[in-house]
């Protein structure tokens, strides 16, 4: 009888215990995402992507990378005191107004262009010649599914701070890249662009 109590109250204290490990797992992914001054992230509001390590390049902003003058492709500014272009962020739930890891993200400049398109982030077409894949811009905001696949980002926890991460998660049926977004500098005119990469880009949020 004490053998059955013993093991039955082994199994009780295995349950209570492991319960709260799962949750707080599960919820570990989702916490909000939070600028330099410790505020969280509020979709719709301005912010400035900016480099955690100093001394190689600003915050991010638009240019023709390529041979064509469009797309305008996201690029990292030349100087550290350049700030860049503010950003905004929509996750795929348009509902939830706090940025959040792990979910789901438009990504769009708030900026005008000359190009007749918008400004929101798309991973580009494999360049084949470098080999790349690049962030440009022309993506759809919204509508999320097989069509927009390309459109939507992530952030994640990266040490201390945050990387932007490529693996969308809105269409359950398909097959899609999951790569961290790193920066491509081009040897031939040393422009700084955003590309998948095995070394990510540390980054920052600031209020615009």
């Amino acid at each position: 009888m004490k053998t059955t109590l013993l093991i039955l109250s082994f199994f009780i204290f295995a349950f209570v215990t492991k319960v709260p490990l799962v949750v707080s797992t599960a919820d570990a992914s989702h916490y909000p995402v939070l600028d330099i001054d410790g505020k969280k992230l509020l979709a719709g509001t301005e912010y400035y992507i900016l480099p955690v390590l100093r001394g190689r390049g600003g915050g991010l902003t638009l240019a023709s990378a390529g041979d064509e003058t469009c797309p305008l492709d996201v690029v990292q500014e030349q100087h550290v005191v350049e700030n860049g272009l503010p950003v905004t962020f929509s996750p795929v739930n348009i509902k939830k107004g706090v940025i959040r890891l792990s979910i789901d993200q438009n990504i769009k400049f708030s900026a005008s262009t000359d190009c007749v398109q918008s400004t929101v982030w798309k991973l580009d077409s494999h360049d084949d010649s470098l080999r790349q894949w690049f962030v440009t811009t022309g993506g759809v905001e919204g509508n999320p599914g097989r069509r927009t696949t390309s459109n939507w980002f992530k952030i994640e926890k990266f040490d201390d701070d945050y990387k932007l991460v490529f693996c969308p998660s809105v269409c359950d049926i398909c097959k899609v890249l999951c790569r961290d977004i790193g920066i491509y500098i081009d040897e031939a005119t040393g422009i700084r662009r955003l590309a998948l990469s095995d070394t990510p880009f540390q980054v920052m949020f600031k209020k615009a």
